[in-house]
């Protein structure tokens, strides 16, 4: 199937749901918090994608979530981390956390720096199985494994490294060089969300800007191109 072909869903990011509460920048692809829109609850597992800006000093503190694995990626700053199973650390550009919240757990997220924002995606999933043991994983992927190609940071049986989700789904992430192209290639009976995080992008006749998101459904064979320096995140979804 060629990408004319595909019945895409353009999310615009100027369409998306905000919070502005001083400190935080927040932007939301779907419903969250006090932002409610009944068409956007979520994209069949994918339930929320925040896209949120810091302020230096400030963030989440101690707050609970229960059934929902947690993904975090950090575009920009570094991000403090602490949670209820005993971890603390500092989550960079290139680093991936996943948080299985299981029945239970309860985290802070703050900006690490007193003089820099941080600018930060947070994801969750819906698992497979309520009522898991919390966890928590992190790990550094390096750049040149996602330069041009797509890079598999997020799945269900932790292939290629990849960190574990407890749903039948895969996170990949790419940086894309200006012009340079990139296939998106969906099995049938997936659900696929591309999310534009950084540049821009062309797919199909559409283009795609920092924010911008399209969803669509297997089978399909795309193609995307940078029409700028860009970095893409691509949800495969059951």
């Amino acid at each position: 199937m060629t990408s004319a072909q595909t019945d895409f869903d353009i999310r615009r990011a100027e369409d998306r749901g905000t919070t502005e509460i001083g400190w935080l920048h927040g932007r939301h692809s779907f419903s969250f918090n006090r932002y409610y829109d009944p068409t956007r609850i979520s994209y069949h597992t994918l339930r929320v994608l925040n896209d949120d800006i810091v302020k230096p000093g400030r963030g989440f503190g101690e707050h609970g979530h229960e059934h929902m694995e947690i993904i975090t990626w950090v575009l920009e700053g570094e991000l403090a981390h602490a949670d209820s199973t005993g971890t603390r650390g500092t989550i960079k550009p290139g680093d991936v956390q996943v948080m299985s919240a299981g029945r239970g757990i309860r985290h802070s997220e703050m900006n690490a720096s007193t003089t820099h924002p941080v600018h930060l995606l947070q994801i969750w999933i819906e698992p497979a199985t309520r009522d898991l043991d919390p966890a928590y994983a992190q790990r550094s992927f390096p750049a040149d494994g996602r330069a041009n190609k797509w890079q598999l940071v997020a799945s269900p049986d932790q292939r290629d490294g990849s960190l574990l989700i407890h749903q039948d789904a895969a996170l990949h992430i790419a940086d894309l060089d200006e012009g340079r192209q990139l296939e998106v290639d969906l099995f049938e009976g997936r659900f696929g969300y591309l999310h534009v995080a950084t540049g821009s992008i062309r797919i199909g006749e559409h283009e795609l800007k920092a924010g911008d998101a399209v969803s669509f459904s297997g089978p399909s064979e795309d193609r995307i191109e940078a029409i700028e320096t860009s970095q893409v995140l691509l949800f495969d979804l059951p």
